[in-house]
């Protein structure tokens, strides 16, 4: 069985990862500690693996590091270790794990300052429906480094920037770009655009799903919510949607809000399925069957739960 390391906060460790050595010149220039940390070279086309320990803040992983092509695996990312093999030929350490380097800070704002620039003096792109290249100047993020186009819901749907920027991995590729594809739908893009991004997206993958299988994803039906695209894809981050409570905001389109006052006479069963109507499922249209499987509840319990909270009018089923 070969190794992996999971990249980011769960092991304290980036790595990044060259195949195109003809790179490391220019990689010098910016950041000569890679002379001194732990290297690994790698089997296959020979490539180089520099790992580094994080020093505070998590660089975001990428395709593009300062803008070189080079890769940096970070949160949600993995770098296959020695002694692992590959084509009969093994991973190994040319400079060992205990001389590592910290990350260093300054090359996480060398990173966003590229990036930036980017951003601003972008040019010739032919905006979507709907969408101006204004617009696009200032929405765009490192999803456009990967040659990926413009869509709308940037900010008010970051599951759908946060599956673009992912390398995703065999185990989550099906449901990301299914996933994927219907947030674009739902967020005004015209049928044959959303494919055309979810088909780079598939592109740009290490281990791709084939044609067919990605034309099976526009043909399935979807009825999914938050609280399911959360289930299926365990490394969505929901902390800086505008569309779901978080961070303690309320509005007054919230149940919770609307209905404070009825909370002081509810059961706790009934205080509970509230609260999960007002912050899991807000926004979804929920079954007692749904919550039930969800949480392992009694479904009778649930549904007497639910056709009470309806009697109040705090649920609309």
């Amino acid at each position: 069985m070969n190794i992996a390391i999971i990249c980011g906060e769960i092991s304290g460790i980036v790595v990044i990862d060259i195949d195109d050595l003809n790179k490391l010149s220019e990689l010098r220039k910016i950041l000569p500690e890679i002379d001194q940390t732990t290297k690994v070279r790698t089997p296959g086309r020979g490539g180089l693996h520099y790992y580094f320990e994080i020093n505070g803040t998590i660089p975001s992983p990428t395709k593009n590091l300062f803008d070189l092509g080079i890769e940096l695996q970070s949160k949600g990312h993995y770098a296959v270790a020695p002694p692992s093999k590959y084509n009969n030929k093994s991973y190994e350490f040319e400079i060992p794990l205990n001389k590592i380097l910290p990350y260093p800070e300054r090359a996480i704002e060398i990173d966003r300052e590229i990036l930036q620039k980017k951003r601003t003096n972008y040019r010739g792109v032919k905006p979507p429906k709907g969408q101006n290249i204004r617009d696009i100047q200032k929405n765009y993020t490192p999803v456009k480094l990967q040659g990926l186009p413009a869509y709308h819901g940037k900010n008010k749907i970051p599951c759908i920037r946060q599956i673009l920027e992912r390398e995703l991995i065999k185990g989550e590729r099906d449901n990301s770009l299914y996933i994927l594809y219907n947030l674009l739908l739902q967020q005004r893009n015209d049928r044959e655009y959303s494919k055309e991004i979810v088909r780079k997206k598939n592109d740009t993958l290490k281990n791709p799903l084939t044609r067919n299988e990605v034309e099976r994803i526009f043909n399935t039906s979807y009825n999914l919510g938050c609280s399911s695209i959360i289930k299926k894809l365990s490394y969505i981050e929901c902390s800086n949607c505008k569309l779901k409570y978080k961070n303690g905001e309320l509005k007054m389109s919230n149940p919770l809000v609307r209905h404070e006052r009825k909370l002081l006479k509810m059961s706790n069963t009934d205080r509970g399925i509230a609260t999960l109507i007002g912050t899991v499922y807000q926004r979804e249209k929920v079954t007692p069957n749904k919550i039930a499987n969800d949480t392992g509840m009694d479904y009778r319990t649930v549904s007497r739960s639910l056709k009470r909270l309806e009697e109040m009018g705090f649920y609309t089923p």
